[in-house]
């Protein structure tokens, strides 16, 4: 393992990426780089994606981060593409969780919120993940982390294409220690919250996961997922690596504690830094980086309400649990030497739904037979001339189903609702949150290329965008409904339930 003493003297020779000088946007042309859209070889390419919990637009060096030092993730986007307009469906863990592994929008396959401990629900046996689809072409794959869609064994990665799997089913701060019930004694906190389990394969492997455990999770993820890689370098992988960090209450391992100088969160963002450096790292010296695809991006934006744990979104509006930009654009990363032109920068829209169809396309694996909402976008991560957002048209739904918000390539429409914001106030320290206050927004227009900080409403000034967003709107009602127009949606498939003889996953609500 690298010290972290080393990414504190690498900090001050690398360079921060403000911006990106080589490639501005993935339409410039630069021939060199330019691969066809289909990849031939012998052997089809390994995939590794790192998902991250709640980190902010900000927080690492190549958006904008200058408190703490990110040298890896740096090298990745000197080395890769950075996409400056990544999207997730919803700025909330299960939802964004369940658009990323399906290819869906979460509406469709029946998602919305965070699923907790007395969940009877999850993702649909009926529907395909990213593993499913590599399984077509004989790939080993692998998920380690926070899984979040579903805690009950035939909803667990191992029953949906994952051949190994460790880590937390839910969020890690879904337990007896939340900030919420702590006042309360400990008989009365397991009422709502019982002990958070640690998980592997379908079996509780321990079911009262502590401080001392939720400090060696990054570390134990990520060797984890060192060691698959080594143990199947021979053959195709997918390593799904969805980080339980930078989530609530944050933990960093004795090696990061302490070391960023700048408080817990920057240790920890430290520490999710350097198991991507352990990742890259293990891919070139088996000689592998010439044929994996890696991708970093997270779930949604920054926990605002927590201050000091919680972290940046800036130049962008609001965070988690908002349809603002701050909410729902996420810093990615896309790294793939000789493919993807290095230090380059995508301003398309692009999201988290368009991996799974991207895959497919780049393994020519078959796609599911029911309906996916995700674009192949290999002419941008491949830097092609002239290449655009497959998107027409990007719908928001937040809030248990409500279409807060719909999108093309420029301009973004909001519809009537409440939001949460801290109104410019500083959120906790410490781990404890503030209180949110509600906002509530009208019928408002942005332009997301001149205004990506959504400043400034032109719904007045450009009537005829406002009645083409509300007719795209009105088909995605048609499809996916709108809690806020009382819409029920014909394309939407149910979530997984419990139903009678299903096995249970044994929680301890009792001290």
């Amino acid at each position: 393992m690298a010290p972290a003493n080393l990414q504190l003297a690498l900090f001050s020779s690398i360079q921060r990426f403000a911006c990106v000088t080589t490639l501005v946007f993935c339409g410039l042309s630069f021939a060199t780089w330019i691969v066809p859209a289909a990849i031939s070889s012998e052997r089809p390419p390994n995939f590794v994606i790192m998902f991250i919990d709640d980190m902010g637009y900000a927080d690492i060096g190549p958006f904008g981060a200058t408190a703490y030092p990110t040298p890896h993730l740096d090298r990745m986007a000197q080395e890769g593409m950075r996409f400056t307009d990544f999207q997730v469906t919803s700025a909330v863990c299960s939802a964004s969780r369940s658009a990323l592994v399906t290819g869906c929008n979460h509406r469709r396959i029946g998602f919305s919120g965070a699923l907790g401990p007395s969940a009877k629900h999850g993702l649909n046996a009926d529907e395909v993940t990213i593993a499913e689809i590599c399984k077509q072409k004989g790939y080993a794959t692998a998920c380690y982390g926070k899984w979040h869609l579903g805690h009950h064994p035939k909803f667990l990665p191992t029953n949906h294409g994952f051949d190994e799997y460790y880590g937390l089913p839910y969020s890690n701060d879904m337990w007896p220690y939340h900030p919420g019930v702590r006042d309360l004694p400990m008989a009365e906190r397991l009422k709502r919250w019982p002990h958070l389990p640690l998980i592997e394969g379908t079996q509780v492997l321990n079911p009262r996961v502590e401080d001392k455990d939720q400090e060696l999770l990054t570390k134990q993820y990520t060797e984890r997922a060192v060691s698959f890689i080594e143990a199947h370098k021979e053959k195709p992988f997918l390593v799904y690596l969805p980080h339980s960090m930078i989530h609530v209450p944050l933990y960093a391992s004795e090696d990061f504690r302490g070391k960023s100088g700048a408080g817990l969160f920057g240790d920890v963002v430290m520490e999710v830094d350097w198991s991507m450096g352990q990742i890259l790292d293990t891919l070139r010296k088996h000689d592998l980086h010439e044929n994996t695809l890696v991708i970093f991006t997270t779930d949604n934006g920054p926990w605002l309400s927590y201050g000091d744990h919680a972290g940046s979104a800036a130049p962008l509006r609001e965070g988690k649990g908002t349809m603002w930009e701050g909410g729902c654009r996420v810093p990615t990363l896309m790294w793939w030497p000789g493919k993807i032109p290095a230090g380059a920068s995508c301003d398309e829209l692009a999201s988290t739904i368009d991996i799974l169809p991207t895959m497919a396309a780049l393994i020519e694996a078959e796609l599911p037979d029911h309906t996916i909402d995700g674009k192949d976008i290999r002419p941008l991560m491949f830097g092609e001339a002239d290449a655009k957002s497959p998107h027409e048209y990007f719908c928001h739904y937040y809030g248990g189903g409500e279409l807060q918000a719909v999108r093309d390539r420029q301009w973004k429409l909001f519809f009537p609702h409440q939001y949460r914001t801290m109104a410019g106030r500083p959120g906790g320290t410490d781990g404890i949150p503030t209180a949110y206050s509600q906002a509530k927004t009208g019928l408002e227009l942005y332009d997301l290329k001149s205004d990506v900080g959504e400043t400034t409403d032109l719904a007045e000034q450009h009537p005829e965008i406002v009645a083409r967003l509300q007719e795209a709107a009105e088909q995605f009602r048609q499809d996916l409904g709108d809690k806020l127009t009382d819409r029920q949606g014909s394309g939407i498939r149910p979530a997984g339930r419990i139903e009678e003889g299903d096995e249970l996953l044994p929680l301890i609500d009792e001290e």
